[in-house]
């Protein structure tokens, strides 16, 4: 899997580099957080991300990204 491949699939719930719960369907939203990487997320893990992930803005900001 390629880097672009890997930036496209979901890093849900928590957003962290490489962690192996890592979800790996394609991201379709992506959520802001502060002092870190904007976490893109698929529709199963956009609710959880929103609750566990660190760093979320509140209120939150969500793109669609696809």
């Amino acid at each position: 899997m390629t880097d672009r491949d890997r930036a496209a699939s979901c890093r849900g719930p928590y957003g962290g580099e490489g962690v192996p719960e890592d979800c790996g369907d394609p991201a379709r939203f992506e959520v802001a957080r502060h002092r870190r990487t904007p976490l893109r997320v698929c529709p199963v893990h956009l609710g959880p991300s929103l609750l566990l992930a660190d760093g979320v803005l509140w209120p939150p900001k969500i793109s669609l990204i696809r």
